[in-house]
C-alpha cells in the first residue's frame, strides 16, 4: 500500500509539473524547460553563448565569456550568472549571456523563470527574448520582449517591456514594478503572449499589458536570453567597490498556448 501511495505521488507530481494554468484559467502543457538540477556548464543542448566586448549595442563594460564556469554554473539545483571584476580582453569586467538561438524558439505561450536578481549598482540581469528573425529583419524589427530587468540603482525596481519600431530603446513599451525582496528572495516573471496580447506579471501580480495585432513584430517565433550586463546605457555607473555579483535561476519554463 505504501508503494502505491508514493507511485501515485509521483505520477501527480509529475502531471503538475507539465501542466499549469494561465492566468484566465486556461490548461497549459510545458513545451520546454531547463530545472538546472544538474551540476557544471549549463545544458549545451538547450543553450549556446553570445561571446564578446563590443559593447552589445549599450555601451556596456562587461565580456561575455565561452564556456567558464566562473561566470556560468550549475548546482544545487539553480544557474549562477556571475558579473566580476575581471579584466579580459579590452573589458574590466566579465559575465555570461545564454540563449536557446539555434535550439529552441516558439510562438506564443507562456514564458516562467523563478530567480533572484543582484542587487549591486551597475550590475543589469535580464530575463528575455529576441525574434528570431533578427539576422534578416534587424533589430528592433525583430520585436524584443524584456520577461524581467532590473538595474542596481532602482533597487527592487522590476522592468517589463516591448521593443519594436516606434518604440525602442529609451522608448520602450514598458512599465514597471516594485518588488521589496527581489534581491533577496526567489520570485517567478512570467510574459503571457498569444495573437491578442503580451502580459507581464512577477508572482500572480499583473502589472503591464500591450496590445498584439499584426502590425507589431510579436506574431513569430522567439528564442530565450539569460544574462547579466555592467554599466552601459540602461545600468549606469558601475560601484567603484563592486568585485562581483550573481542571478540565480532556479527554472525557465516555456508552456504552449493553444489558439
Amino acid at each position: 500500500m505504501r508503494q502505491v501511495c508514493i507511485l501515485l505521488i509521483a505520477i501527480n507530481f509529475i502531471s503538475c509539473n507539465n501542466s499549469k494554468k494561465s492566468a484566465n484559467g486556461t490548461r497549459l502543457k510545458l513545451v520546454w524547460n531547463d530545472e538546472f538540477n544538474y551540476k557544471g556548464l549549463p545544458d549545451s543542448s538547450k543553450w549556446n553563448y553570445d561571446v564578446g566586448g563590443h559593447g552589445w549595442g549599450n555601451n556596456e563594460l562587461q565580456y561575455y565569456t565561452l564556456m567558464d564556469t566562473l561566470n556560468a554554473k550549475v548546482g544545487n539545483g539553480v544557474l549562477k550568472i556571475t558579473a566580476r571584476k575581471q579584466k579580459k580582453e579590452n573589458r574590466e569586467y566579465t559575465s555570461a549571456r545564454l540563449l536557446t538561438r539555434n535550439k529552441f524558439d516558439f510562438k506564443y505561450g507562456r514564458i516562467e523563470a523563478r530567480a533572484k536578481i543582484p542587487a549591486a549598482v551597475g550590475t543589469w540581469p535580464a530575463i528575455w527574448m529576441l525574434g528570431n528573425n533578427i539576422d534578416k529583419a534587424g533589430w528592433p524589427a525583430c520585436g524584443e520582449i524584456d520577461i524581467m530587468e532590473h538595474r542596481g540603482m532602482e533597487l527592487n525596481k522590476i522592468f517589463g517591456t516591448l521593443h519594436y519600431p516606434g518604440h525602442a530603446g529609451g522608448n520602450a513599451n514598458g512599465n514597471t514594478l516594485v518588488i521589496p525582496t527581489a534581491t533577496s528572495a526567489f520570485h517567478n516573471y512570467v510574459t503571457e503572449w498569444d495573437a491578442a496580447e503580451i502580459k507581464f506579471y512577477v508572482d500572480n501580480q499583473l502589472y503591464h499589458t500591450v496590445a498584439n495585432n499584426d502590425s507589431i513584430p510579436f506574431n513569430h517565433n522567439f528564442f530565450i536570453l539569460l544574462n547579466m550586463a555592467i554599466g552601459g546605457n540602461f545600468a549606469g555607473k558601475v560601484d567603484p567597490l563592486f568585485s562581483s555579483d550573481v542571478m540565480e535561476i532556479d527554472y525557465v519554463r516555456v508552456y504552449n498556448k493553444n489558439e
